[in-house]
């Protein structure tokens, strides 16, 4: 498979046709008029910028999102044409590049207004959304003051366009709503400051999205849960429709030996054979984001869980196979294999830490190849 785009055996598989479906999903509990943004920010959480912005915006997602200014770049350089959102900062230099590339930047200084206003003379102007920190304690605007100067230095000048406003929640996928309801009630209070509301106001992440329609004003943002993760485990059991998940993770078996009692395998030599066994080798290891940690963990080989033998190389990791198996054997580390099934969550857990980062994790090492109904439709090798 995808021997013109790659020479490794090893490969992400990412279902287009479920990040459609989640997206979809979303926009048929959402009021008409609420815009959603697809949040495609570190290489759309592993998956892949451009196919999963693509494929939002077909499901019904009107504006793509992202961290920098340089992946907003890259996007538009892979031909998409619908708006996009930089979340983060970015230099008030570059304003003029973004407006060259029609990239909406996010404002919360006025001192970086009065810097981009000189860099703007000769541009068209700038599309901004004001980010306000309503407990977050990232970056954004506190007070009425900030919010009032921040908002006339826009509209003192006709090089900048306050199209957006919007926050962020701390603890959306918490059980407790405390600490939301302070968040939304200082973001509500913060508003109310403007002299003309942008006409787009945001503040939902996923959970958010999930569980607070008072939060959607006329914007939400759909990030982990477009890709069929949970935001968190607390509130599984409060997802308005079953999330799909679109990263799976594959390789095969390279090499096939049969090892003696007593011998050893991997760095450190710190497994060793209780008695004859098989032992498979996958190309596959810590430099590909399969991280040592995960010593021990169980991968699926003929639909059963096997474990991994020994230590994780920096480019391979071994696993004890239950009988001699065929080189080029399909290997699961991430995903389904016959009735069983590895999820991103399970390996979260292994790692102690949260869905998000087990994905984005995942290296440009590791070719993504996208399938639509059933057939590969496109191959991304990241090294070319």
């Amino acid at each position: 498979m995808g021997a013109q785009q790659f020479y490794r055996d090893t490969w992400a598989e990412i279902n287009l046709d479920n990040i459609y479906y989640n997206v979809e999903s979303l926009k048929k509990i959402l009021p008409e008029k609420v815009v959603l943004f697809a949040v495609v920010k570190a290489n759309a959480y592993g998956h892949g910028d451009i196919q999963a912005a693509r494929t939002a915006i077909s499901a019904g997602a009107s504006y793509a999102a992202v961290a920098l200014l340089d992946e907003a770049i890259a996007l538009r350089k892979k031909g998409f044409t619908e708006p996009v959102l930089v979340l983060g900062t970015s230099r008030p230099e570059n304003a003029a590049l973004a407006a060259e590339y029609d990239i909406t930047l996010t404002v919360f200084q006025k001192e970086w207004i009065d810097k981009a206003k000189e860099c703007l003379k000769e541009s068209k102007p700038v599309k901004l959304h004001m980010k306000v920190d309503s407990g977050m304690g990232r970056i954004g605007v506190k007070t009425k003051e900030e919010l009032k100067d921040v908002e006339s230095a826009i509209r003192e000048n006709s090089c900048f366009y306050l199209e957006g406003v919007f926050t962020h929640f701390a603890t959306a996928d918490e059980s407790d709503k405390t600490y939301f309801n302070q968040q939304l009630a200082s973001f509500n209070e913060l508003l109310e400051s403007f002299e003309q509301r942008p006409e787009l106001v945001h503040a939902s992440n996923s959970a958010a999205s999930f569980r607070y329609p008072e939060s959607y004003f006329n914007g939400v943002r759909l990030g982990i849960s477009m890709y069929g993760l949970s935001p968190s485990r607390e509130i599984e059991t409060e997802l308005p429709y079953p999330l799909k998940e679109a990263f799976s993770l594959r390789t095969r078996l390279v090499h096939v030996k049969e090892i003696k009692s007593g011998e050893k395998v991997g760095y450190g030599a710190t497994y060793e054979a209780k008695a004859p066994e098989w032992i498979g080798t996958l190309p596959i290891g810590y430099a590909d984001g399969w991280i040592r940690k995960l010593r021990g963990k169980e991968v699926l080989v003929d639909g059963k869980r096997v474990q991994i033998a020994g230590r994780i190389c920096m480019d391979q990791t071994m696993i004890k196979l239950p009988n001699h198996l065929p080189l080029g054997t399909e290997v699961t580390l991430i995903g389904r294999q016959g009735n069983e099934f590895i999820s991103v969550n399970e390996i979260a857990d292994e790692l102690e830490t949260i869905n998000y980062e087990i994905t984005c994790m995942m290296s440009n090492r590791i070719p993504r190849v996208y399938i639509q109904g059933g057939q590969i439709v496109e191959v991304v090798n990241g090294l070319f």
